[in-house]
């Protein structure tokens, strides 16, 4: 009998059980967050230490929810990463559905914000609200990735509460394997958005490169 859950309530354990994915602690698996990222330049600085103290004026006003991290700190990170721009384009709230027949389990969202390439999947990203942890939303996250119709294109993403952000690689061979980044953290001294935007542009010129199958 199949079993259907939705995917706010799914596991790394059911992920790893019923759908093979490992986890890989490899640092070359995952070496797009880390080397020779684009450059931030000092305009794009000035708009991110703003963006920082916008959302350190709202922490003050809690709940810091979903909706708000999306408006306030996720819009204008994807705005000067350009994927508001040409090729790619951005939708919201879109449903997906992972099966497995041998395990009989389904699992059913609604990812948060997708960037697209045309029908390419660029990044998934799940937000949380300001209380919730990352770990909230990983196994949350890559469900949504495993669901990706295009399993053999690079396969990113990013879950973030607004103060917290990590990146996610998703390879999806015969046996699905993901890595993460370091977590990035607002609370951090210096600005860690400014990392934060370089892997988001790294990314963007990674799916420029890519030809479309």
């Amino acid at each position: 009998m199949s079993e259907t859950v939705y995917a706010k309530d799914v596991t790394l354990y059911d992920l790893r059980t019923k759908f093979h994915l490992q986890l890989v602690e490899d640092s070359q698996f995952f070496p797009e967050w880390q080397n020779n990222l684009p450059p931030i330049n000092d305009g794009e600085k000035q708009l991110l230490d703003k963006l920082k103290a916008g959302y350190f004026n709202l922490i003050e006003y809690p709940p810091l929810l979903e909706n708000t991290v999306q408006m306030a700190v996720l819009g204008p990170l994807l705005y000067l990463a350009d994927f508001f721009l040409a090729p790619f384009h951005i939708k919201s709230e879109i449903s997906v559905s992972l099966s497995d027949v041998d395990e009989g389990m389904t699992v059913e969202g609604k990812i948060d914000i997708l960037v697209l390439k045309e029908h390419l999947w660029v990044v998934v990203i799940e937000s949380k609200r300001a209380s919730f942890s990352i770990e909230a939303g990983l196994a949350q996250l890559l469900s949504y990735m495993l669901a990706n119709p295009h399993p053999n294109h690079l396969n990113f993403g990013l879950i973030t509460t607004g103060g917290s952000f990590v990146f996610v690689k998703l390879v999806a061979h015969d046996v699905p394997q993901y890595a993460l980044s370091r977590i990035f953290e607002q609370r951090n001294p210096g600005n860690d958005l400014y990392a934060v935007l370089s892997v988001l542009k790294q990314f963007r010129q990674l799916f420029s490169e890519e030809e479309m199958a």
